[in-house]
């Protein structure tokens, strides 16, 4: 299933989808760039191979980003010029205090980004309260699967 065009946020809190392959998981956050504020935050999380990475793909590829959207654990951040304005692409996995996040001018980066992408984020869930939590999970009895729930 995958959401419609400005059909406003995909999915409200609580609610779940189903995503069958990369096309579908591209879709969903492609609907969801289109749903977000200008300056927004969004949360994903989900295990290695989820489609956390596709579903970004999608979204800043709705802004206009034509370049390699890739993940960003080694990294942790990544920044996409876009058309929109910059989209920013953070993985905190890796991070072991949230404070370093800060110290590498994280609120800046966000402040001057048209949409901001964070994965592993749960540290900085109090900070950005409106942002909405995204997880995406593999279906055990079915590979091509993947499950998407709102958290909030």
């Amino acid at each position: 299933m995958s959401p419609e065009p400005d059909a406003g946020p995909p999915l409200r809190p609580s609610e779940q989808a189903g995503l069958r392959g990369p096309a579908e998981q591209w879709a969903f956050g492609a609907a969801l760039a289109r749903s977000m504020p200008r300056g927004g935050v969004v949360f994903l999380e989900g295990e290695l191979g989820a489609g956390k990475t596709t579903l970004t793909q999608g979204l800043a590829a709705a802004l206009g980003f034509t370049g390699r959207v890739t993940s960003p654990t080694y990294a942790l951040m990544h920044v996409y010029p876009a058309p929109a304005g910059p989209v920013l692409h953070v993985d905190a996995y890796r991070v072991r205090d949230v404070a370093e996040l800060y110290e590498m001018d994280l609120e800046t980066l966000i402040g001057d980004s048209c949409l901001s992408v964070i994965e592993w984020g749960q540290a900085l869930y109090e900070d950005y309260p409106e942002a909405p939590i995204y997880r995406l999970e593999h279906v055990d009895d079915d590979p091509g699967l993947r499950r998407v729930t709102r958290l909030r």
